[in-house]
């Protein structure tokens, strides 16, 4: 950004413009493989700074195309969607009050900690149960802005189910307030002369006029992230319009979230936790369909790879689980230290919660699992206590974070890292993927996800530095993706689109509807000044050639 124009931003906004090399450098990294480099960073006072922003974007837009605003909040994004060239609007630093809890409601603003938001909630015995496994790390403009999902999705759905209002910026340099509408609601709306007006019109003829082949378009999984959600928006029978469940997932390239009003549910008084180790796949589908009709919270896995990460790193989580001294940290491991000795490492870990607020109904569905899966004659623990649930839990929520601190000589290099297909189509695709890997006998990873929504992580551990390596993720990520689009699955269940998964999207939804979402991308965003290249207009070659060289 050139001078002149930096000197004037600097007077637009009240927050703090910031351009040094330190802060920009740490700005053209999140949790992905890539790097981008901003000309500023922006931390805005108020939302009067991002309508100011908004409004100098657009003044200058003109004579500098690349001007842009990419909104961030912890920056944890592993698909590199908070990232990019122009100007990066941080929220962690001003958009950070304490959520108010009003009734089985919460507002809260976009750069809260998630760990912060649930400290609140559960002040009045209530919970955000789509919160991801980042959860210590993250933030709540990114959950929204994603639509994250995680270990409670099973029973509970993503967070596009529970976001029940959002305050947001749009290019007008305007802020509006988008929540569910009743038809009149909705008609008034549309016969407004200005910029709203005209937003409700054409968006409600675009979803009106394509209602049949956007619903469905919908991914039959029970999660998804990739593309916008335009088939949430109108439901026809019920005669109701709500632009919320546009914003939610669209990684703000809409526009910028300031707020969001958030539904939440009772905490359940009691759970346990069944642990099944399996030393093959060979009965997973079979298992599978035994424990879902049991209802259970969460149903999670992960494979022998973050299994030997947690035995090798073993004291980081025991520092976490609070152990005091070497004997203590041994013995919460003692069980995983006695399988390698007595039968090997299993090749598959499933952990299955069941919660509930009566505790002999809880024993019963455990009971009854424990019956159905005898005959397969696999191993299985109920965690005695609350702290070897924990441990579980931390085994399956810490792996990537390890991954990222701990393999010096290597990097993680999340690519493929969130698909999902229906859980029945698991016995075959699994063998077809593990199949695609083999072709690779250099990649090492680790394999965790959400069994019960077929929802799977694969972290590849590479040396992007190596250019034989990194042509791997372009060759490797399309046989993936081909197969996942072949069980009619998605290519992100959670962590959405960003700058690796955005060149998939036609694939996946087919030519007609991606021009559909170009439209609305055009509708909201005329001038493309919100997160560019995310969702709409990125390419491999552009991701490719971002790739990170520095760790």
């Amino acid at each position: 950004m050139d001078q002149k124009l930096l000197e004037e931003l600097k007077k637009t906004v009240k927050g703090d413009v910031v351009t040094d090399d330190v802060t920009l450098t740490s700005f053209s990294h999140d949790a992905s493989l890539f790097e981008v480099k901003p000309q500023v960073v922006v931390y805005p006072k108020d939302v009067e700074d991002i309508k100011a922003l908004v409004t100098f974007v657009n003044k200058h837009k003109k004579d500098h195309q690349d001007l842009s605003l990419t909104g961030r909040a912890a920056g944890t994004d592993m698909g590199g969607g908070s990232i990019n060239d122009s100007i990066t609007v941080a929220f962690q630093k001003y958009f950070m009050d304490k959520p108010v809890v009003h009734g089985s409601t919460a507002t809260v603003e976009p750069g809260v900690f998630y760990r912060d938001f649930e400290k609140e909630t559960l002040k009045h015995g209530l919970i955000f149960p789509s919160y991801p496994a980042s959860r210590e790390l993250c933030a709540m403009g990114g959950i929204v802005n994603n639509n994250s999902g995680g270990e409670k999705s099973l029973e509970y759905g993503k967070t596009e189910r529970y976001v029940e209002e959002v305050h947001i910026v749009l290019s007008d340099g305007n802020e509006y307030v988008f929540g569910k509408l009743t038809e009149p609601e909705l008609k008034q709306k549309m016969s407004q002369n200005n910029f709203e007006g005209r937003l409700y019109r054409e968006t409600f003829r675009l979803v009106a006029d394509n209602y049949d082949l956007l619903q469905d378009a919908r991914p039959k999984v029970s999660k998804n992230s990739a593309g916008y959600y335009l088939w949430n928006v109108y439901d026809r029978e019920k005669k109701t319009f709500d632009f919320a469940k546009l914003i939610v997932g669209a990684q703000g390239t809409l526009g910028l979230v300031t707020k969001a009003k958030i539904k939440l549910v009772p905490v359940k008084k009691y759970s346990e936790m069944i642990v099944i180790f399996l030393n093959n796949l060979d009965h997973l589908g079979e298992i599978i369909n035994d424990v879902l009709p049991l209802k259970p919270e969460s149903f999670e896995a992960y494979d022998d790879h973050t299994l030997k990460l947690a035995i090798k790193y073993f004291r980081e989580f025991a520092k976490q689980l609070g152990a005091k001294n070497t004997l203590e940290t041994a013995w919460h491991f003692l069980p995983e230290f006695m399988m390698i000795l007595t039968g090997g490492i299993p090749k598959l870990v499933l952990q299955v919660e069941f919660t509930g607020d009566v505790r002999h109904e809880i024993y019963e569905k455990i009971e009854g699992l424990r019956a159905k899966l005898k005959p397969f004659q696999v191993k299985m623990s109920i965690a005695p206590t609350k702290k070897a649930a924990q441990k579980y839990w931390l085994i399956r929520r810490e792996s990537f974070n390890l991954l990222r601190k701990k393999i010096k000589d290597k990097h993680t290099a999340p690519f493929i890292d969130d698909f999902a297909v229906r859980p029945e189509y698991l016995p075959e695709f699994l063998p077809k993927l593990n199949a695609l890997f083999t072709k690779y006998p250099s990649l090492i990873y680790t394999v965790a996800g959400h069994v019960g929504d077929g929802n799977f992580h694969i972290i590849p551990l590479m040396t992007i530095e190596d250019p034989d390596t990194k042509k791997i993720i372009p060759e490797l990520g399309k046989k993936v993706y081909d197969l996942v689009l072949a069980y009619h699955g998605t290519i992100t269940a959670e962590h959405n689109d960003g700058l690796v998964r955005t060149p998939y999207l036609e694939q996946m939804y087919g030519k007609k509807v991606y021009d559909l979402f170009r439209q609305t991308k055009k509708i909201f965003d005329p001038e493309g000044i919100f997160n560019p290249r995310k969702k709409i207009g990125g390419t491999m070659e552009y991701a490719l050639s971002h790739i990170r060289e520095h760790w």
